[in-house]
Formats: C-alpha cells, sequence, structure tokens
C-alpha cells in the first residue's frame, strides 16, 4: 500500500545526531529501506521534518523501520495511506455513479 511517513525529529536529538555525524547514515539507511517513489526534507511544524511516499507491503515492517526514528531521532512519526492520481480515478471509477 502507498504510503506516507512524516517524521518531525526532536531538535535537540537532531542537533545531537548532526555533531555526532549519525544523521546522513539515518537517513540513507531510511532511503535505501524504504526506497521510496518521493522524499522531501524540510522544517515543518518548527522541526526538521522529512516525508516519504512508499510502498508498505505489511504493516509488520514498521518496527524496522520506525525504532531508529523514535529511538535515536526522538521523532514524531504519522504513517498514512495515500494515493496518487491514478489511484484516486481508479478509486472514484469503483464508486459507479
Amino acid at each position: 500500500m502507498r504510503t506516507l511517513l512524516r517524521a518531525r525529529m526532536d531538535t535537540r536529538a537532531g542537533n545531537e545526531s548532526l555533531k555526532n555525524g549519525t544523521m546522513p547514515k539515518i537517513v540513507d539507511e531510511l532511503m535505501e529501506q524504504l526506497k521510496p517513489e518521493a522524499a522531501y526534507f524540510g522544517p515543518l511544524d518548527g522541526g526538521r521534518t522529512c516525508l516519504m511516499v512508499f510502498d508498505m507491503q505489511d504493516s509488520s515492517q514498521m518496527p524496522a523501520m520506525l525504532e531508529r526514528l523514535f529511538m535515536e531521532m526522538e521523532a514524531e512519526v504519522e504513517l498514512n495511506p495515500v494515493m496518487n492520481y491514478d489511484d484516486l480515478k481508479k478509486g472514484l471509477g469503483a464508486l459507479g455513479h
């Protein structure tokens, strides 16, 4: 299922990970693990945030992908199912209206 990951890093934990050099490694490993179709990084709600759209095959993937964000980045994390335009057209077409 196409899924949107939104992770907002804690400022203090993010600062520490930049100082000790772990942030690039964490981001690289997350990119390699998720292989997102899109990834964006920037400030949202006052903190460092990443947004990634990826295909989640099974909910059992959540611990492996999220625990590092929680533990090392003290991130606030959301996962939401999302659609692209083609998915939306297909879904609306199934309504039969």
